[in-house]
């Protein structure tokens, strides 16, 4: 289900805020409840009373009476509640021949395009976002997020207080948290956001070169079983070959049906707390670099049950077993790096398209693109990122 922006406020409801008790002000489609700074305001709280109901911009920016420096325009961003449909768009919607297709925006090619044409702020193209997330580009990750502002906006998570026990304690509601958990932000603190704050912080962070560390030599090991044991070097190949590809299925079953499962997904703290430790955090702090492979704590009990499953599939040869379920965890070394890498490294031009395909599943499109190292899951089960025009628009 895609996430809520912030709330539409009529234009009529904008003008009436006007007065000390309540004042808003607009710039483009912006709406900013400054009533709680009329009194922090250097000028005095005259001077935007004036101005209550209005939009801002163009006196902002005038050099006779003040222009406004960049921490101005920072403060301002601190009280934004919603946005404002412009008399332009308006327009728009009156002469096009789909609004629907305008407000909100479908992903229609020609809404967009006319959405584009007509609506601009103080002269300039509006931007576009992602209705489900908030962003519209693979840049957008990379931006710091204000810990204070984000919390008194959405009221979900304080980035500078451990997440675990906010989430836990937060009486969330599914719906809600789910809206807010694929909003991304970018801790600006540091490399990692508290997640426990005490002792088991350490165990919640795990290096990207900790995987091929701890699991490349088990794998060599249980390779060389099963060519040294089964009858030949080709069938011991096939065997390990196979379970390489298995698990590019298993990457995209559990990626989709368990990491995913938002619709099945029980409306309690127990839930929505393990949701969070198992991928959510991961989606609320995608560029967090010592949370972007998965701990081997956790691996190894994930992968307990394919040990068994593949004992039993194969039972007429262990090494045979072994050797698939070998393949197997190599697929997932190579998961987990790629993931590491399509976040934070440079990559080859092949690669590079994976990586426009992996972020677009952060920033555009959560429900769709579950494949990692491959498209080729996404195809055959019909949910790859067809990345549409974006459906919300607001102002630059």
């Amino acid at each position: 289900m895609p996430a809520r922006t912030l709330p539409t406020i009529a234009i009529a409801d904008v003008k009436s805020r006007n007065t000390s008790q309540s004042c808003y002000v607009t710039i483009g489609t912006k709406v900013y409840d400054v009533t709680d700074f009329l009194n922090d305001h250097p000028g005095g709280s005259d001077l935007i009373l004036e101005h209550g109901g209005q939009d801002v911009g163009k006196i902002m920016r005038d050099e006779m009476s003040h222009t406004h420096s960049e921490t101005a325009y920072e403060i301002l961003d601190e009280h934004l509640v919603g946005f404002v449909v412009t008399e332009k768009v308006v327009d728009t919607i009156t002469q096009s021949q789909k609004p629907s297709e305008i407000v909100p925006l479908s992903t229609s090619t020609e809404g967009l395009q006319e959405l584009k044409t007509n609506s601009t702020t103080n002269g300039a193209p509006q931007k576009p976002i992602y209705a489900a997330t908030g962003m519209s580009s693979e840049e957008d990750l990379s931006k710091e997020t204000d810990a204070a502002s984000d919390y008194r906006v959405y009221k979900f998570l304080d980035l500078n207080r451990p997440l675990f026990l906010q989430v836990w304690n937060g009486g969330f509601k599914k719906d809600f948290y789910l809206e807010q958990v694929h909003r991304p932000r970018h801790y600006r603190g540091g490399d990692s956001a508290p997640l426990f704050g005490n002792f088991l912080e350490p165990l919640s962070k795990t290096p990207w070169w900790v995987i091929p560390t701890v699991w490349l030599p088990p794998v060599l090991y249980g390779t060389f079983l099963g060519f040294q044991n089964l009858s030949s070097a080709p069938e011991a190949g096939a065997y390990w070959c196979l379970g390489l590809f298995l698990w590019t299925l298993v990457e995209y079953i559990l990626h989709r049906f368990l990491f995913h499962l938002d619709y099945y997904l029980p409306d309690n703290r127990v839930g929505i707390t393990l949701h969070f430790i198992l991928h959510g955090i991961h989606h609320y702090l995608p560029m967090d670099k010592y949370r972007l492979v998965m701990p081997p704590t956790l691996f190894l009990a994930l992968a307990t049950p394919f040990w068994k499953l593949a004992h039993i599939i194969f039972a007429y040869n262990w090494y045979a077993a072994t050797a698939v379920f070998s393949g197997g965890i190599f697929g997932y070394i190579c998961y987990d790096l790629t993931h590491y890498f399509l976040h934070h490294r440079n990559l080859p031009a092949w690669y590079r398209e994976l990586k426009k395909y992996h972020l677009a599943h952060h920033f555009a499109d959560y429900q769709n693109g579950f494949g990692v190292t491959s498209r080729f899951w996404d195809w055959v089960f019909k949910t790859e990122i067809q990345m549409p025009p974006p459906k919300v628009v607001k102002a630059a």
